[in-house]
Order: C-alpha cells, then structure tokens, then sequence
C-alpha cells in the first residue's frame, strides 16, 4: 500500500509539473529568458526545474544573499562603533552601521556615546571599497535608491528635502546648497548642489557625495565640538558599540528592496570578520564557508542587485533559500520576508490570504521571483523563478508568474 501511495503522489507531481509547463507556454515567454526551480524542502522532491542551471540577472534577488550573509556574520544587535580610549581622547571607526540618523531608524546610539568625550579621533582608514557598485548605472547619482557606499555613513548618505510653508532640510547643514530650480536633475553630479522645485509639495531625497570633511563637518554639526579626521588608530584591543536590533535593519532591506541598506550591510559583515570593511572579504568569506557547495558558482559584484555584471542560477538562489529555511524559525524567516500578492486588476478584488513570502528583483526587462510558497494543504515549497530580457511590460510578466504559483498552491 505505501509503495502505491508513493507512485500515486509522485504521478499527481508529474502531473501538476506538465500543466505548470502549460503556463511557461505564455506568449510573454517566448522572446525572453526564463528558469525556475520549485522544490519541496522536507521531502527535497524537485516540482518542477526548467533551466534552473542556467545564469540570470538578478537583480535584488541578490539581497536574499546579503541577508544570509548577515545573519550568519552580524550579531544580534548592529555594531555602530569600534573605539578605543587613551587617556582623554576617544578613538573611533565607522563599521558601515548604515542606522546613524537614518531617515528611517534614526539611530542616535553613536551620537549619545561620542557626546561624552571631549576629545574624538575619527579613523576613516578602514573603508577600503568604492563608493559606488562594478556596473550601477552612472546617471542615477542623484536618485534616492542610489547613495554612496561609506564606511561611517550618516543620515543613510542622503539629503531629505521637503516643503511645509518653508523649507527643511535633514541635515539642516546643506540648507544652503539647496537651489529652487525646474531642473530635472536634483544634485550637480560632482559637488553637493541641490535642486529643488519651489513649488512641490513632494519630500525628495537625494544622495550627498561623501568624503573624509564631509563625515567631520557632520559630525561636528551634531555634536558642536571639535573632531579629528585620521588614518590610524592606536594598537591595542577594540571596543565595539552596539545600537539596533539588526533583525529590523534585515527587514527594512528586504521589505523596500532598499540598496543602502543591503550593500552597508555587507561592510557590517566585513567589520565583524575583520578590521577592514569591504564587500569583497565579507563576499569571498561566505562563499567559501556557508556556500562552498553551490553547485554553479555566481558572478556576485555588490550587495543590492543593482548591478547587471550580477549572475546568478535559480538553483542557487533556491540553495540559499533553502540554507535560510534550516536556519531560522519559519515565524522570524517570514517576517524577514515581503508578503507578495497577486497584482489586483479590479480595485473591488479581494485581498488574497499571504502564501507567498519572496524577494522580487526588478530591472529594466528583468524581473525575479524567489523565496517560499505555502500551499492550501498546508505544504512549504521554495522557490526561484528568474526572467530576463523581455520587451514586454513586466506587468504581464508578474501576473503569469502569479497563474503559476497559484497553480501549485492550488493543487499540491
């Protein structure tokens, strides 16, 4: 009876992976390029595979990676500081905490703690990586999904601009390098001018360009005393200051596809593993370790997905996926996770219960799908389905990929 059993639900698999192969016979598939995997993680069963091998584009399915990387490098709690005090002077370095004054997190913890010396030395040595990722896009230095790399960013690298009767600006310290202007651009490319239109009522964010004054300059705004820009520090141990939980950082990443976040949180990964922050060593140290047995080795060049030098097979993004879900309970695994939802195509459609929790990856006639999919008979399946270079809307792309995971919530 168990061996009929087995052959009657391996035949219903078969089955259910033929009709998904029906929906890959879309018309939006043909011009393209297209691979998935979906496999069950309890009974490693393959439900489908079509050029799961193959390499893709990305795109910010590249975060799901960073995100294994910091959780198996980053403590529970971000490091905001490495200092050292000698006698009446603080001495201190940036680990790449991207929550200092951030719009979002607002984190002070830093601030607090260098407000109780008098005498601060800020040591900018250890970042030894671009400001920008191999492949990003040069024209988009002034757009918000797009700031500088450092290693002690504050207020996430950006000017926040917004119109309520008067003019702010956070940090109040580029108030006056602001310019009404009707111009497109909203930063000179190579200095810290902004545009802005007197008559929006939009709050713009903007990315400011970063260096060693600029980092003293703000910080001596912030804490109205004087601080000293280094390239050493003294020998001896390193104390580490922690500020957030470093769960809520992992969710806004994933949650807003934000970039910033993602690519600091590798220099974080970096400063935890060694003294130097660089996206390479924390890259080459999780390859070599959690993901050695990746069966296709990627191209792997930043930690947001914004690069198309990216590439990655939807076999090893499932291999992460699948690392992450031995990991972690499935309670904390889904929160980290967006909630992804049919696109409605009627405003009176109802809302759908959540059965998808997955990071999306979008680039212009790129679109990627990866994470886990829960099905009505209360079964887990992972995931990854990769398209790249369609010439279509991606509209149409994200509802078919829709009609075929609602297939396999629907049947197995």
């Amino acid at each position: 009876m168990k061996k009929i059993a087995l052959y009657i639900g391996l035949l219903l698999t078969l089955v259910n992976c033929k009709n998904s192969k029906v929906i890959l016979d879309s018309k939006l598939y043909q011009n393209s390029f297209t691979g998935v995997l979906v496999i069950n993680p309890t009974t490693r069963d393959t439900l489908y595979n079509y050029n799961s091998t193959k390499y893709f584009t990305p795109a910010s399915n590249i975060k799901i990676v960073t995100l294994f990387t910091a959780l198996n490098t980053i403590p529970d709690k971000i490091p905001s500081l490495k200092y050292h005090i000698t006698k009446d002077t603080l001495y201190t370095e940036g680990t790449g905490d991207p929550t200092l004054l951030h719009p979002y997190f607002k984190d002070s913890t830093a601030i607090l703690f260098l407000k109780k010396y008098s005498n601060i030395v800020v040591n900018t040595s250890n970042f030894k990586d671009h400001k920008y990722g191999p492949g990003w896009a040069w024209e988009d230095y002034d757009t918000y999904y797009s700031p500088e790399k450092s290693g002690f960013p504050i207020y996430g690298n950006v000017l926040t601009i917004y119109n309520k009767g008067n003019l702010i600006s956070k940090p109040n310290y580029f108030k006056d390098s602001i310019t009404f202007s009707d111009l497109l651009k909203r930063r000179e490319e190579h200095a810290n001018t902004f545009y802005y239109n007197s008559t929006s009522k939009d709050t713009i964010i903007t990315p400011f360009i970063t260096d060693n004054n600029l980092t003293k300059n703000l910080l001596e705004d912030i804490l109205q005393k004087n601080v000293t820009i280094s390239s050493t520090f003294p020998e001896g141990d390193k104390n580490i200051l922690y500020g957030i939980a470093s769960d809520s950082v992992y969710k806004r990443m994933m949650h807003k596809s934000d970039n910033f976040l993602a690519e600091q949180l590798m220099l974080v990964s970096s400063g935890v593993l060694t003294d130097t922050l660089s996206f390479k060593i924390a890259k080459e140290h999780i390859l070599k370790t959690k993901l050695s047995n990746l069966r296709q080795k990627p191209r792997w060049v930043d930690g947001s997905g914004l690069s198309r030098y990216n590439l990655f097979t939807p076999e090893s993004m499932v291999h992460v996926l699948h690392e992450l879900y031995k990991k972690l309970p499935k309670e904390r695994l889904y929160t980290l996770f967006p909630v992804v939802n049919a696109p409605k195509t009627k405003k009176e459609d109802p809302v759908q219960e959540p059965y998808l929790y997955a990071k999306s990856g979008s680039l212009g006639n790129n679109y990627c799908l990866s994470g886990y999919l829960i099905t009505n008979s209360g079964k887990t399946v992972i995931f990854s389905f990769m398209n790249n270079h369609f010439m279509t809307s991606s509209s149409g792309i994200k509802k078919e990929i829709h009609h075929f995971f609602e297939h396999i919530r629907d049947t197995y």
